[in-house]
């Protein structure tokens, strides 16, 4: 995706924090040479004669602030290619398309709970089965392809419960299996930072940015990152074909998100490593799970796979939902509200807010119980943050 211009920014030449910077938004690349991207919310182009245009003719086809986005983030996952979406959701709908009616998606039965949604009620309707598998398992897993499979859907770290799969080994498998198999990455837990999937041989990661990459929860946006170029031609055909682009303006605040992502995910990671370990001591806590602490059951493939972790805990409480909606209400600085990855610190309840629609059979599986609770970390003071969670975990179950 990079210009061919003598001024264009070479990524390759460049590290993480360069490349957020000045990938896809060279000053030169506007008459006013602004030094950032100007939002550009114009919907159609003048062209210079019939079918001559000068890179642009309508807004869902293409847009220059867009584009400045796009070339941003392609470097940030060491990929070629970039294309933004409307959603995290919007990116999944419009990936369903590479399938056909009778084809099969293998997922790792914990992912988010809208992914979930989306292949049980959505793509069902399609056509397309999934199959939800345990990854940690690679025997089951290597047995749980089918003679259709076209796309094994990986998340990791997975959302709630925080397991790893190794995308290395589960790609492996789907090769031999079909080298025609597309593996899916979503690598919306790490964020670009920390996990670089395409390394580990998938053919696509997938983000919502309106998570960690952008970092501010101003901005609903999805992206995929990839690097094969014929993958990617069909791709940017159905992004302007089924229609779900973001807008100039979101465009413009995930640039501007990105800028800050190297320095957010280390404060993230300070501040998710102290929790972590203050609640591992607290005794109105059962579990912890946290991929940066030794004892989480996948900490040696976490320091294989990854650079490191952000602010996401998974936590039991003693008790069950009674004293986890008291634990919730009695927070003062987390704000109980669904999303995570954002500068500021978030607390929900999977059961009953991302994971509701997840079918309960399936959740009880999977471990989402009534005391289990998700914290997204942000970046405030880490003692500030660890004296909020102990005076709430103490009005909420008072006698231990």
């Amino acid at each position: 995706m990079s210009s061919s211009n003598d001024y264009a920014h070479n990524p390759d030449h460049y590290g993480f924090q360069t490349n957020a910077i000045h990938s896809g938004q060279e000053p030169e690349k506007w008459t006013s040479r602004t030094v950032v991207p100007p939002i550009v919310m114009g919907t159609t182009f003048k062209q210079y004669e019939p079918g001559k245009h000068a890179g642009f003719e309508y807004g869902r086809s293409g847009n220059p602030t867009r584009n400045s986005l796009e070339e941003c983030l392609a470097p940030l996952e060491k990929a070629k290619y970039a294309l933004a979406f409307a959603s995290g959701s919007a990116a999944l709908t419009t990936m369903s398309y590479l399938l056909k009616s009778g084809d099969h998606i293998l997922t790792v039965d914990d992912v988010y709970g809208g992914t979930n949604r989306f292949f049980r009620n959505c793509a069902n309707r399609m056509g397309i089965e999934t199959s939800f598998v345990d990854m940690l398992d690679l025997e089951l897993t290597e047995k749980s392809f089918k003679p259709n499979t076209m796309m094994v859907w990986i998340e990791t770290p997975t959302n709630p419960t925080l397991k790893l799969v190794d995308i290395k080994a589960v790609c492996e498998i789907a090769k031999r299996k079909n080298p025609d198999i597309i593996c899916v990455v979503d690598n919306t837990f790490a964020s670009a930072y920390f996990q670089n999937p395409l390394e580990l041989g998938a053919d696509i990661v997938s983000h919502s940015l309106t998570k960690y990459m952008n970092g501010h929860s101003d901005v609903v946006m999805g992206a995929i990152m990839l690097n094969d170029e014929k993958l990617y031609e069909r791709m940017k055909y159905l992004q302007n074909a089924v229609g779900a682009v973001p807008s100039p303006f979101d465009c413009y605040l995930a640039s501007r998100g990105l800028k800050t992502l190297a320095f957010r995910m280390q404060a993230h990671m300070h501040n998710g490593l102290k929790v972590a370990k203050s609640l591992s001591e607290n005794p109105r806590v059962e579990k912890v799970i946290y991929p940066g602490l030794e004892s989480h059951p996948q900490h040696e493939l976490y320091k294989r796979q990854m650079k490191g972790f952000g602010g996401m805990i998974s936590i039991y409480i003693r008790g069950g939902i009674d004293e986890s909606f008291r634990f919730l209400s009695a927070l003062k600085l987390f704000s109980c509200a669904e999303s995570l990855g954002g500068y500021e610190s978030l607390v929900e309840h999977p059961a009953i807010m991302t994971h509701a629609s997840v079918p309960k059979d399936q959740r009880a599986v999977l471990g989402i119980d009534d005391n289990f609770v998700r914290i997204s970390v942000g970046i405030e003071d880490a003692d500030d943050l660890i004296g909020d969670l102990n005076q709430a975990l103490e009005k909420a179950i008072p006698n231990v």
